[in-house]
């Protein structure tokens, strides 16, 4: 039912607080595993013991590190914009906490709402635990079930819910992932969950469940929808829109899974590409050759299943390689690469920039790797865009006017994801015969714009027609919006005040006629477009360009149609269409044009609205508008790329060629930890660069510049021990050239052989003392149920890899449960045995404080020896606190 609300909201007020809500309202509440339902997530730190450090090209945890994933927590736009939805709604932080710090989040630190509760190891956004505690929130198909007590309950009984962050989460101490066979060191489950589209869609799909409840039209696209919810703020969550209907259905945010799911794409085998109607020549042709390079098939080897064109596939895309460093850990060519790599090329260096001045609000010091492992993720970026799309340009035959064509190549709509301040247009620069630009007829004209920011004159970097172009269709992009009646009801039960600005024009940021009470005095029906994403409650436009066979009925269900939602229809089929087609009128006196599709992660109207929305009144986020307006002009104002481009010339229509050559590459020679490489010279070219291959993606690993002389060959250093380094090589002159054929080594240790030690034996118990004086001795008696107060004792036993003891070795424990700690054993003895303690605290005399009761999990976490390595067998035992 839909309810149309009068009474005031209780415990909000204005915007403009100054400090986050200390509970979240039942307006921001969702369903899935609930704040400290759930207490054993452990450090991306630790994950790396294993997942890292051994081949930055496959192993996970360099890969991972480097994505936006794992920088969620430090992202500098998250901030700015978190510190708006608190002024709008005291709580709304709540919704972004969820993704943006999931241990945070899980670990009951997501209040105050304003993350000023978020411990500085909550920065790491999306962690490796997340991912893989992750489980299906429907009653089936995917085994295990997750943490989810009622109310909480992500599904209704038949479907599971996908979006906005509702994680079902494993309790247990296993980790879960895609293989059936894995021989883990730590304890593992397999879960067919993680390779379907549905996981992704956890945090892919983002609806507001505050409209969704309380606005007229439950913040939903389709107006026949019929919504279940309360209306009324403040009342018992049972009854709110989240926990009666699936995200899709109301509150609109962003809507990539809902995309891909509108479309046919996860049912679609990349081994059938070439006999699908895919189109050819980006991501989607891409992707199959990858995958299917190391067998022919790009199938998945364990368990043997079809691999379909789902979010991970594009994503995560198979490698050949192992997924730890410890010996015996098989190699796989269904390894997934763990870039999840968007399209944010630009954010690595503001989050540099920012880190490097102290002004990161979570996660400052990052390290060397942390920085490398960003950049390496941005040139990854720039390439997935290239794939995105491609262009098409039909000569005019009846030389006036020239086709255009924009095809999507990606498994969504083109651009996704959360959309403000993104956007991509398309650029035609005109020519006449003698090669003079015609500079009034440019298309998607991108440049310098004189400001005015704190008073005085700023040049910033823009769109300088925006609007002609967006009203053209040149301007792919989606803009939310607030409407009328809305507007009314926030300034009647004091959520919002009249003149709360909804806009800033551009240039001098002015907000006359522009304001809350400005758009509740419309008439019924309008709309308008803002940035202020915790109270948008409509989709005012968004004519981005849907993805291959996108079905307008589901679609429509989905809330994820283009606005309007004839646009790209094909009203035959019932499908919309992946393509843009333009008809550009050819000025006069112009016999070429350079045609540049261009894609842009941040605006200036978008860092303008960030920095002027912000009023300063939060003690906590009151400097992050200020901290991304300096970041993104001291970075490069995001300046946008070039996606794919072509020329038009007198009947020619070609893309431009790179005519500086792709040298060869003669060898890889591997030694003892290092390959040596040599490549051919390419006539013209100053610059070499290396990289490592990364299923048909790369990672850069050095420059070589030739100021005297050839730069021929180089030796890649400090490499592990039989795993496999695939390396490819341009060359840089007038332009840089295509990739080098591509070679692959394996460095072997002439004769040498690991030794490594492990904990044979790990025993908890009690040590009872008897006898008095010089006579008293101390008896170890085993035991697993412990009272609060007592000391337990963990005695270990390290052996090498053949079973003989191991002296002077060190181990460290980790211990997991309703609390965590890490404590040390001492020194092995001959005999390598090492004892570490456990001094657990009794309760007060009122039953408060002492060591929270329940289970525990005792993990070997290391071994510290002179002599040997740990083997990485993570050795465990459970305890009981009672």
């Amino acid at each position: 039912m839909k309810k149309f609300f009068s009474v005031l909201f209780l415990g909000l007020s204005f915007a403009g607080i100054a400090t986050g809500a200390e509970t979240v309202p039942p307006e921001v509440q969702m369903p899935g595993t609930q704040p400290l339902e759930i207490g054993n997530l452990e450090s991306p730190n630790k994950c790396d013991n294993c997942h890292g450090g051994y081949n930055a090209g496959v192993e996970p945890a360099h890969n991972w590190r480097g994505s936006m994933m794992a920088q969620a927590g430090r992202d500098p736009i998250f901030w700015a914009t978190l510190a708006i939805a608190e002024q709008d709604f005291d709580g709304a932080g709540d919704l972004c906490l969820r993704c943006h710090s999931t241990g945070g989040w899980l670990a009951g630190r997501s209040t105050p709402t304003d993350g000023s509760g978020l411990a500085s190891g909550d920065s790491d956004g999306v962690e490796c635990d997340y991912c893989h505690k992750l489980t299906d929130p429907a009653d089936g198909p995917f085994d295990p079930q997750g943490e989810m007590n009622a109310p909480f309950v992500a599904n209704d009984g038949a479907q599971g819910w996908y979006g906005s962050g509702m994680s079902s989460m494993w309790g247990g101490s296993d980790k879960l992932g895609p293989y059936d066979n894995a021989d883990a060191r730590h304890q593992f489950m397999y879960s067919r969950f993680h390779r379907s589209p549905e996981f992704c869609g956890t945090c892919h799909d983002v609806s507001n469940p505050v409209v969704g409840d309380l606005a007229h039209n439950n913040g939903a696209m389709n107006p026949d929808a019929l919504i279940v919810s309360n209306g009324t703020p403040g009342t018992p969550v049972e009854g709110k829109a989240a926990f009666n209907n699936p995200p899709h259905a109301y509150g609109v945010v962003e809507r990539t899974f809902s995309e891909h799911m509108s479309s046919p794409l996860s049912g679609i085998e990349v081994d059938n590409f070439e006999q699908s109607d895919l189109p050819e020549g980006g991501a989607f042709q891409a992707i199959h050759e990858a995958a299917t390079a190391a067998t022919g098939s790009a199938d998945y080897s364990n368990p043997t299943e079809p691999r379909y064109y789902t979010c991970q596939t594009c994503h995560m895309r198979p490698l050949t390689g192992t997924g730890a460093n410890k010996r015996g850990v098989p190699v796989r060519h269904d390894l997934p690469l763990h870039d999840m790599t968007g399209g944010n090329y630009w954010m690595a260096e503001a989050i540099i920039w920012l880190d490097e001045r102290g002004l990161l609000r979570l996660g400052g010091g990052l390290s060397a790797d942390q920085k490398d492992a960003m950049r390496d993720a941005a040139i990854r970026a720039r390439e997935q865009l290239q794939l995105a799309a491609t262009l098409e340009v039909e000569d005019p035959e009846d030389g006036v006017t020239l086709g255009v064509e924009i095809i999507n190549h990606t498994g969504h709509k083109l651009i996704t994801g959360y959309p403000e301040g993104r956007r991509m247009w398309l650029n035609v620069r005109w020519f006449d015969a003698a090669e003079n630009e015609l500079e009034d007829a440019e298309i998607g004209r991108y440049g310098d714009l004189v400001v005015t920011i704190d008073g005085g004159p700023q040049t910033v970097k823009t769109l300088l027609n925006p609007e002609a172009d967006h009203d053209s269709g040149y301007v792919f992009e989606a803009h939310m919006g607030i409407t009328q009646e809305w507007a009314a009801q926030l300034i009647s039960v004091g959520v919002a005040p009249p003149g709360l600005a909804l806009s800033y024009d551009r240039v001098n940021g002015n907000t006359a006629g522009r304001s809350l009470g400005d758009l509740a005095n419309q008439a019924a029906g309008t709309k308008w477009p803002t940035f202020h994403f915790a109270i948008n409650n409509t989709v005012y436009s968004d004519n981005r360009i849907p993805p291959f066979e996108m079905s307008a009925t589901v679609a429509y269900e989905r809330n994820a149609t283009p606005v309007p939602n004839n646009l790209y229809l094909d009203t035959v089929t019932g499908l919309y269409l992946n393509e843009r087609e333009f008809n550009l009128d050819i000025p006069e006196g112009a016999v070429r044009a350079d045609i540049s599709l261009l894609y842009q992660p941040t605006s200036w109207e978008y860092i303008q609205f960030l920095y002027l929305a912000n009023d300063g009144s939060s003690a906590f986020l009151g400097n992050e508008g200020r901290n991304i307006l300096d970041a993104w002009l001291a970075t490069g104002m995001a300046e946008p790329m070039v996606m794919e481009t072509t020329t038009w010339e007198h009947g020619l229509v070609e893309p431009p060629v790179c005519e500086t050559e792709a040298p060869t590459l003669l060898s890889a020679v591997p030694g003892n930890s290092d390959v040596a490489l040599e490549w051919t010279a390419v006539d013209g070219a100053d610059t070499y660069t290396a990289y490592y291959e990364q299923s048909g993606k790369s990672q850069k690993i050095a420059d070589f510049v030739c100021a005297e002389g050839e730069c021929l060959a180089y030796s890649d250093t400090g490499l592990d021990h039989e795993q496999e380094y695939c390396y490819k090589i341009s060359a840089t002159g007038s332009c840089q050239s295509r990739f080098s054929n591509i070679l692959c080594a394996t460095p072997q240790p002439p004769g040498q052989v690991s030794t490594t030690a492990g904990v044979s034996s790990l025993l908890t118990g009690v040590l009872e003392r008897s006898g008095k004086g010089k006579n008293a001795t101390e008896t170890f008696v085993e035991k697993s149920a412990f009272a609060a107060g007592e000391r337990v004792v963990i005695l270990v036993q390290v052996t090498d890899e053949t079973g003989i003891p191991v002296p002077g070795a060190t181990t460290t424990l980790d211990v997991t449960g309703p609390e965590t700690l890490s404590t040390a054993s001492n020194a092995s003895d001959s005999d390598g045995r090492a004892e570490a303690t456990w001094s657990t605290q009794a309760p007060n005399k009122k039953g408060n404080g002492g060591t929270a009761p329940g289970a525990y999990t005792i993990t070997i976490s290391g071994i510290t020896s002179s002599t040997h390595d740990w083997d990485g067998v993570q050795t465990f035992a459970t305890v009981v606190i009672e």
